[in-house]
């Protein structure tokens, strides 16, 4: 079982910046896909930005070239570099990760409670 603590959301105006920081714990043989995903209210949660282990990303639309998603294997830790925020990026931000408990068990998905980012305009 994985756990994922988020970290580092709050207010920030229109056009400001945040990091977003999600740190794994708990048993697992490996941890490979790590990633953000968003639920603004009344909406559905939808991806942000997904990493691999070997470093592949991939980001919704709405925030390429604005946001940046990088991992550190080693410390089992990813990170979202969020810049020129709009309001429509606010949004409850959840931290996810696809991991193994054993070379041979399939993969599951454990999720972050989330941490709020609020972009006033």
């Amino acid at each position: 079982q994985v756990q994922l603590v988020e970290s580092g959301g709050g207010l920030v105006q229109a056009g400001g910046s945040l990091r977003l920081t999600c740190a794994a714990s708990g048993s697992a043989y490996s941890i490979d896909t790590m990633g953000w995903y968003r639920q603004a209210p009344g909406k559905q949660r939808e991806l942000v930005a997904i990493i691999t282990t070997a470093g592949t990303t991939n980001y919704a639309d709405s925030v390429k070239g604005r946001f940046t998603i990088s991992r550190d294997n080693a410390k089992n830790t990813v990170y979202l570099q969020m810049n020129i925020l709009k309001s429509e990026d606010t949004a409850d931000y959840y931290c996810h990760a696809q991991g193994r408990s054993s070379r041979w068990s399939p993969p599951s998905d454990s999720w972050g409670r989330g941490t709020q980012v609020t972009v006033s305009s």
